[in-house]
Order: structure tokens, then sequence, then C-alpha cells
């Protein structure tokens, strides 16, 4: 496939100079389950989601998935839900270690498959079977502390189509697929979905995803277009991309009533935010989803 050739070659070069920069130390983790904490963000405004959220995280870097969570999850008084994540072909969880943290410090358990070539979703779905196990280990920090009736997809490029293909699981309640690859039947979806594209991407065109938005027609499904973002823009630092995929997270899988009134709703944030985006649209379905019940 002429997509997956164009962009293994800049994905790897960059997990490669990642890994190279986050010492030898995150090099050994990956070869082995262990425990990073990362440094406590500052609390945020509940609407202002592309800032940190009010948890301090940790990342834990397993054979088959590297988790990104909340550092005191074993302490919380309250259950998580969980994002998969599948990654770009020839990526590894680290190029996109930013939005999985970002995501983390609002309280999800982000399971991220490790696999460079992750379009038909194994990984992912493993994922949430090693999740389901260690939420019930007595002996695990995760026990009880992670929320299985709220789990969504996302990925990015190959990952993207990924979350599609994963999106067909009965244990996902919805999917942001961002920039995704061509390789997925959306038909076979049957929860919300929030489609992302770049205004500028000549990898993944915007007429790619949007094909993928008008076939899901029997589903709430919305198109957003961000201005000016080429196919490696949420790469590293995520950017635009990081409010509004925290906040259809917060609206589908925490019933977040404000983050809801950004897709839902006369009010419809991201429909009138054109510095933001280069093009929002809403099926029949999403139009009538109100913005109180997301």
């Amino acid at each position: 496939m002429l997509w997956r050739r164009n962009l293994f070659a800049p994905l790897a070069a960059l997990a490669l100079a990642l890994t190279a920069s986050a010492g030898a130390g995150t090099a050994a983790a990956a070869t082995d389950t262990t425990v990073a904490a990362a440094a406590s963000p500052a609390a945020s405004a509940t609407d202002d989601f592309g800032s940190p959220g009010p948890y301090a995280t940790a990342v834990e870097v397993g054979a088959i998935t590297t988790l990104y969570y909340p550092r005191d999850i074993a302490d919380s008084d309250r259950h998580h839900p969980v994002i998969v994540w599948g990654n770009g072909t020839g990526g590894v969880p680290l190029v996109y270690r930013d939005l999985m943290l970002h995501w983390a410090s609002q309280g999800f358990v982000v399971a991220a498959a490790n696999t460079p070539m992750s379009n038909l979703g194994i990984s992912m779905r493993a994922s949430i079977d090693m999740l389901t196990g260690r939420n019930a280990d007595p002996g695990s920090i995760f026990f009880d502390r992670v929320d299985l009736e709220h789990i969504g997809a996302s990925g990015h490029s190959q990952g993207g189509a990924a979350a599609i293909v994963v999106g067909s699981d009965p244990r996902i309640d919805t999917i942001l697929p961002i920039q995704p690859g061509p390789l997925a039947n959306i038909n076979a979806v049957r929860v919300p979905a929030l489609l992302l594209a770049g205004q500028r991407d000549s990898i993944v065109f915007p007429a790619l995803v949007k094909a993928f938005y008008n076939a899901a027609d029997h589903i709430p499904a919305l198109y957003g277009e961000v201005r000016g973002a080429d196919h490696f823009t949420v790469v590293g630092d995520p950017g635009p991309f990081a409010a509004p995929t925290t906040a259809w997270f917060r609206a589908q899988l925490m019933g977040d009533r404000t983050a809801g009134a950004q897709f839902f709703g006369p009010g419809c944030g991201i429909c009138t935010d054109t510095a933001t985006w280069s093009d929002v649209r809403r099926n029949s379905l999403a139009l009538n989803v109100p913005a109180a019940t997301p």
C-alpha cells in the first residue's frame, strides 16, 4: 500500500529520535514492565480541555501495551474510563506520548498498543482484555479503579483505521479516528464517531476522511478538519488536536455536559470556531443529539 510506504519512514525515524532523546532508561523500559511517574500537572478549568487536567500521570511499558494513567489511581475515589490507541504505520506510543499523557491527566486510562502495524486492531482489543484482568486483580494498582463500561477507541493514520475496526467491538462506546487510513469499514461501527482530518494532509487526504463520514449515516457522526494541519501535526506536541479529542472523550465517556456542548446542540462550539477548524460537519443523527446528553 502506497500510503503505508510513504508514512513508515518518517514515523519510524521520529520514533527513533524520540527514543534516543528520552535516554537509555526509557529504551530499556520498553523491554520489560516498568512504571515511571511524570510531572504533576496543574489543575485546569473544566472547559479548558487543551490544558493539562488535575491528575499527575504515570507510564507503564509492557510487552504488548503501554499504559498512561493517573499516577495515584490505586487511591482514587472513582473509576477511570479507558481509551485504547493505535499507532500510525511504523510508529510506537512514544511518538504520541504528549497526547497520551494529556488524556491521562484528564482522568483516563490510556492503553496504547505497542505494535507499529495496528490496522487489524488485535493489540487494541488485547489491551481491553489486559485491563479487565488488572481491574479484577486485588494485587494490581488498577484493582476496581478502571471503568470498563466506558471505553473509547482512537488512533492516528493506520491506527485511525484500527480505531474504526475496533469500533465494531461491543465493548467500545465511541471512536475518534485521527486522519484514518482507508483500510476499515465504518458500516460495522454502532457507536458515535468523531472523524478528524488535517486541512493540509497530503498522505491521508481530507476527502478520504470525509468518505468515512459520509458512509457513517447510521450513527451520530461528526467530521472535523483542523485548519492548517498536516499529517504529522498530532505527532509530538498534539497542538490543536489536544482540546477537541479531550472534550470528545470527556463527553462520551464521562458524561461531561460542558464538553458535550462543543459538539452537540445549537451552540455547538466547534461549529463556530473557524480559527481551529477549516470544515465541520454533523450528520442528521448528530444534529438530533442534545448538548446535555452526549
